[in-house]
Formats: structure tokens, sequence, C-alpha cells
């Protein structure tokens, strides 16, 4: 059996031939490029493409495929006491990528916001024998088959004493953000697109499928502000290179998620 990527999203199927469609993509939240669906191999990923490597913050690396690749997100490495966790997922594991996780001391968990980074986590797991922790809302949307995933269904999920996973739904009914009270005691939140960073990095989003630009409904993003609403959170890092809010994120999740809730609902926002 092949490994076969999805050239437009990441997620890896394993076949004999290559799948017609990526179910991925032919969900409404998703979308087949207008050039039709197209596909790779890991092998021929790591030809053409490496991971680049960068330190947020004390604690916190991003991991980027360059160029970029499908969706182009970025994975986190959070380093804690009790050992490296992998914050979604990039298609690409090269050898390089393998050397440097192995030499800060491999992977203690894997955890994932949502299916649109599911990508290749089942060979970064297998990798670093470390389990995949996937919310069972979204079951579903596993392409392929692995021992090391394991399903959870509360609200939010200890990890160790200073990192949770937090279920705030939204964009995919599963979806999930990470917590961590970093060294300095400020509550840091690793968000995926559940909550997504905007360009002026003062405000975050809700979407039910930003590539189509579908909203959520009101309802959908009050019940997001509340899940998350009982966290201490400072500092927020996105999906993306760049969405790094550096202070206030509680305050500003509140504040936009009122603000998404008003031009929705019809009512007048604060700015008119």
């Amino acid at each position: 059996m092949t490994v076969f990527l999805c050239c437009a999203c990441g997620t890896s199927f394993e076949a004999g031939v290559a799948p017609e469609i990526c179910p991925i993509c032919m969900d409404g939240r998703q979308y087949v490029p207008a050039s039709g669906q197209a596909w790779t191999s890991p092998e021929q990923l790591a030809q053409s493409h490496r991971n680049s490597w960068q330190q947020i913050e004390p604690g916190l690396l991003a991991i980027q495929t360059v160029p970029s690749f499908a969706i182009n997100q970025r994975a986190l490495l959070l380093r804690t006491p009790t050992g490296n966790i992998l914050w979604d997922c990039v298609a690409l594991l090269d050898d390089a990528t393998k050397l440097l996780i192995a030499g800060l001391g491999g992977l203690s968990a894997i955890a994932i916001s949502h299916p649109h980074y599911y990508t290749t986590m089942q060979d970064w797991a297998a990798a670093f024998d470390a389990p995949i922790y996937l919310h069972a809302a979204d079951q579903q949307w596993i392409c392929r088959p692995s021992d090391h995933i394991r399903l959870w269904e509360e609200d939010a999920l200890a990890l160790s004493a200073n990192v949770t996973l937090v279920h705030g739904g939204g964009h995919f009914p599963g979806g999930t953000v990470l917590h961590w009270t970093a060294d300095d005691g400020m509550g840091v939140l690793l968000a995926g697109d559940i909550v997504q960073v905007t360009p002026g990095r003062n405000r975050v989003s809700f979407m039910w499928s930003y590539p189509n630009m579908i909203p959520l409904s009101v309802t959908e993003v009050a019940d997001v502000a509340e899940r998350l609403a009982a966290w201490p959170i400072e500092r927020i890092y996105g999906a993306f290179a760049g969405q790094n809010i550096a202070s206030g994120g509680q305050a500003i999740i509140a504040r936009s998620a009122q603000l998404y809730i008003d031009r929705i609902g019809g009512r007048p926002s604060e700015n008119e």
C-alpha cells in the first residue's frame, strides 16, 4: 500500500492507487481546486520541500513547510517538563525534522485542533511512538487508522499540570484548542483556526469555512466564546505564520465574539 497526500489539504491516505476524491476537500468547509484533485507522496514532497523552524517564545517552536504546501498551516512544538507536545501537524516529516525532534527529546503527545490538520499525524506518531489526541466528535474524518489515536469526549482533557486540551467547537464539532500555562504564569492559547487571529493581531474571528467564507451562527460563536471564557488567556498563537497576539487574549476573544454576534444578529456595532 502507498501513502498518498492530497495537494489541496495535505490529508494522507493509504491505498493501492490514488483516491478519486479527498473527502476532506469535498466537505463544504474546504474545497477541490478548480484544476481538480491532485496527489503527491511523502517521498516526492521531501524532494521539493523542507521544514523551517522558528522559536516563537521560550518553550514554543513553530514548524512550517517551505515552499508552502496545501493549506500552509504551521505546527507548534510545545516543550514542557513532562515532554514535548506537537500541536497540529504538517504533512512533511523529513529526516531533518526527525533528527531535530529526537534531539529535543522526542514527542510525548500529539494533539490536533481539527481535521484539516490531521495530514500525516499517523506517521509522526509512529516515528516517535506518541499518542494522538483527537476529539471524538470529529472521528468520522480520520482517513487513515492508527493504533496511536486516542479519542476523547470531555469538555477538557489535561495532558499535564500546565497543558490542557479544551473543546471549543465552532469550525468543526470537535474543534479543539490547547491551553498552556507558560513559565511566566501567563495563559497561552494555541488556537489552530478554531479561533482565527486577524491581520491586525487585535481581533479574532470564527468561521464555519474560511476559504469559502461561510460564517458560523450567532449561537455557535457564543458557544465557542463561553467555552473559552473560563480559561485565563494572555497570548494567542494561531494556525499561520504571524498570527500571534502578544497580550490581552481573553478580552480580545470576548470583544471579537460580541462584535461578530452583533453583526450576524443584525445589530449595529460599536464602530458604526
